[in-house]
């Protein structure tokens, strides 16, 4: 009599490879988690990417030499969450001895991302930082992540738990975190970006079957008036323009370091360069200046806003080629390396790099600019941003029609532009009151 033996189905194994066969634009190769199943495999694509010099290929793990230590930790973190969760479903599947293959592991790891996400608010807002940074939009994921994390202090001393479901998030829930987060001291403006970032969490949640519309607790309408109004926070803010002789004021002031020097530098090619941001200068490359001359001493800069992806191209005005040309024997090495010593191109490689220092480097280049301002005879704090309402401010000033205005700042509407313009009107109605006297 023959003897017979029970099958038991195998585990899936998992592991997280760096994919050298695929190469990115940046020269970097991209993580994928890698199912190995009955001789069959599948890859996962994580969204991850590194440069060949910073990883170990023979101990499979990333050198010491990955430029910040925080970012080196935060990848590997993301690495093993990645890893774990692929592992987790091989080995439910593989628990329930229920025949399956490479595909389905990955199907039952969506099918728990999806149990998991659903109607969770914490979770959910996870969900939408990582699908964000693994399209390389950094800023947003961060956004999303800052929300989790500011909303998972208030349910933890609130609530007493981890997490709530979607449907927690009425107006009641709103009251109470507001009265929570002015407890805290948080500010107008801090309160705006908090609650209108939750609304676009609800929104999103909403438009993806994982909320319904009759638990939303924010005003649409006027006839509304009983939900949650996130206009009702004050966001108007102090001066923030400065007159054509206070910038004639810093203009002849002479920094002592290189620091205020470049502080000084930032905020006057922001005002002669139609109010660049901070985060488009910093990132403008030798190649997006155009020599218009044969002398190469007139140049015409072409840049794409990142805010809103519009194109910009303009000539330079003298004081910006002059500011532009000091940088020349500094900071040209080729093409692609930046204007301003702002950014590395070998040290800031990844978004993250970027967005950190960006971050930094703004912080200081404002702290910079309040402490020019006194020693210029300037009465206004300056920062990067007064550059902007100034350069809007004075073209105002010199008659410039606000259509005009709108389409150098690439305003969405005219209404944008008049909240920039705004102090120019209160000056107007003074001066003219001044006539009485």
């Amino acid at each position: 009599m023959s003897k017979t033996t029970q099958h038991k189905e195998g585990k899936a194994s998992v592991e997280v490879v760096y994919y050298t066969s695929n190469t990115l634009a940046d020269g970097s190769h991209p993580f994928f988690v890698r199912i190995t199943k009955d001789r069959k495999r599948k890859y996962i694509a994580t969204g991850l990417c590194m440069l060949p010099k910073h990883w170990d290929k023979d101990a499979k793990k990333i050198r010491n030499n990955f430029p910040n230590p925080s970012d080196r930790q935060t990848l590997k973190n993301d690495l093993r969450a990645w890893e774990e969760r692929y592992e987790e479903a091989a080995g439910e599947l593989a628990k329930a001895d229920e025949q399956h293959d490479v595909h389905s592991v990955a199907a039952r790891v969506a099918e728990n991302r999806s149990k998991t996400r659903s109607g969770r608010l914490l979770a959910y807002c996870d969900e939408l930082s990582d699908s964000y940074r693994a399209m390389g939009k950094v800023g947003n994921a961060g956004i999303y992540k800052d929300l989790r994390n500011q909303l998972f202090k208030f349910i933890v001393a609130e609530c007493r738990v981890e997490d709530l479901p979607l449907e927690r998030v009425n107006l009641s829930f709103c009251d109470k975190w507001e009265r929570y987060l002015r407890s805290t001291g948080a500010k107008e403006i801090t309160l705006s970006l908090r609650f209108r970032t939750l609304r676009a969490v609800l929104n999103k949640a909403i438009a993806n079957g994982l909320a319904k519309v009759e638990h939303y607790p924010f005003a649409r309408t006027a006839a509304e008036r009983h939900k949650f109004s996130v206009g009702k926070f004050d966001v108007s803010t102090t001066k923030r323009a400065v007159s054509r002789d206070a910038i004639r004021l810093l203009e002849g002031l002479t920094p002592d370091t290189a620091r205020l020097q470049l502080a000084k530098d930032v905020f006057l090619f922001s005002f002669y360069c139609g109010g660049i941001n901070f985060v488009d200068l910093a990132q403008l490359r030798w190649r997006a200046l155009t020599a218009t001359d044969a002398s190469a001493t007139t140049y015409r800069l072409n840049y794409v806003r990142q805010k809103t992806q519009g194109k910009f191209s303009l000539k330079l005005l003298p004081p910006a080629a002059a500011i532009v040309d000091k940088y020349r024997k500094l900071t040209h090495a080729i093409p692609d390396s930046y204007i301003f010593p702002i950014l590395d191109v070998v040290k800031h490689q990844t978004s993250t790099q970027v967005k950190n220092r960006l971050h930094k480097v703004l912080g200081q280049v404002n702290q910079d600019l309040k402490v020019l301002a006194p020693l210029a005879g300037i009465d206004t704090p300056l920062t990067t941003y007064v550059a902007r309402h100034s350069f809007a401010t004075s073209l105002k000033y010199s008659g410039v029609p606000t259509a005009v205005i709108k389409e150098t700042m690439q305003h969405a509407s005219e209404a944008v532009t008049d909240r920039y313009l705004k102090e120019f009107a209160s000056d107007i109605m003074d001066a003219a009151y001044e006539q009485l006297l």
